[in-house]
């Protein structure tokens, strides 16, 4: 008997088989002849089978170096994500802050128009006051620019004009007595109220300015025979000194008051608290003030030594200037010759130094400081505290 040998499909073997020197390799690997020998070749197999591992492991390796690459080729955008997301981050927000103010601006403009009735009154006085303030301040720099060309009854329609207007606010509120903070005194008012003492604050620092305005307008009105234009200059720069440093002071009794009976006066810690409050408010005012009086004496110290730019120049040396101020383009008056060899209008110049240090036409450094307020100007820092 023969025995059957099995096809790779694994259907038997039939009468047409091959003949005997033919082999049928099957996908086992093995073959069948007709003389009853069984060979089996694994040699194929095998070989097969590594040639498939190596093409699964160099497959593999492709894939893990395209992997690496494409992480080292994104490094660069990824550097950059934060940025982006925070870019758009804060534009998300900048647009819900938008959307939560446009839902809400109706909820607004109720409540301000509530409080503009509320305290229309405060409103149109802080209006007011500003407007004069503004008004006074530009009249009073013009008239000073102008020098003996200065309007005398402009000066004293600013004069009445200031008195009027600070005269008319004591006597609308006389009932609060507002004009006792002009003397360190306390006005009539509740001072546990925080909106009555800014109010006794702010009136009282626009009153003081417009006091020392009046006093700036009277020297405007002393003839020129009497004190020099130069001289007045000084005067300027001092009273606005004065008033600057006056109104650093008169706010204390006001503030110390309120913060003195802040909480509960009969309470222990009411007191304690209040007390330290008010301390650390002096000692605040105090340690400003020190700081500020070096410039004030060295005001003073400019007020009466009265520092000259320069020498009188000659007429030779006017004549080098062709008897023209580089200034004023006029003929000279009173000419000043200063260090760098130039001639001016002692006027003129004095003018020029009240906001220079240097020579207006070649820049040499003449003054070691500015003369602020020498022409007639008033500060507009509102002093509150």
């Amino acid at each position: 008997m023969q025995p059957n040998c099995s096809h790779p499909n694994g259907a038997q073997g039939t009468g047409n088989d091959p003949p005997p020197s033919q082999s049928v390799q099957a996908a086992g690997g093995g073959s069948c002849r007709e003389s009853g020998d069984v060979h089996i070749e694994l040699s194929s197999a095998a070989g097969e089978g590594r040639e498939n591992a190596s093409w699964r492991r160099s497959r593999l390796s492709s894939q893990s170096r395209s992997h690496g690459n494409g992480h080292s080729e994104g490094g660069g955008s990824a550097d950059g994500a934060p940025d982006q997301e925070e870019q758009g981050s804060s534009i998300s927000e900048l647009r819900y802050v938008l959307q939560w103010l446009h839902r809400s601006l109706p909820y607004v403009l109720i409540l301000g128009v509530k409080l503009m009735v509320q305290h229309i009154v405060g409103i149109s006085l802080g209006i007011g006051l500003l407007t004069t303030y503004m008004y006074a301040n530009k009249s009073i720099v013009n008239q000073v620019f102008l020098k003996d060309r200065c309007s005398k009854l402009h000066c004293t329609w600013l004069l009445v004009y200031l008195t009027g207007s600070s005269l008319l606010l004591y006597y609308s509120f006389h009932s609060q007595s507002l004009y006792y903070s002009l003397i360190f005194l306390n006005p009539t008012v509740d001072f546990k109220n925080f909106w009555e003492v800014l109010w006794i604050v702010g009136v009282t620092d626009f009153i003081l300015k417009f006091l020392f305005m009046g006093f700036k307008c009277f020297i405007l009105l002393v003839p020129s025979f009497m004190m020099s234009f130069k001289s007045k200059g000084y005067w300027y720069m001092l009273l606005e000194e004065l008033c600057q440093y006056y109104r650093m002071f008169v706010p204390i009794p006001v503030w110390f008051r309120y913060l003195i009976g802040y909480g509960e006066p009969d309470s222990v810690l009411g007191r304690t608290l209040g007390t330290l409050l008010g301390l650390s408010y002096l000692i605040l005012k105090l340690l400003s003030f020190l700081g500020q009086w070096r410039n004030f004496r060295q005001v003073l110290r400019i007020f009466y030594t009265r520092p000259h730019y320069g020498v009188t120049a000659s007429k030779r040396q006017c004549s080098e200037s062709d008897d023209i101020c580089s200034i004023c383009h006029a003929e000279f008056q009173k000419p000043i010759l200063l260090i760098c060899q130039h001639t001016f209008c002692e006027e003129c110049i004095s003018l020029w130094f009240n906001r220079e240090k240097t020579c207006p036409l070649c820049r040499t450094v003449i003054s070691d400081h500015v003369n602020k307020w020498k022409d007639g100007a008033t500060s507009m820092r509102l002093q509150i505290f």
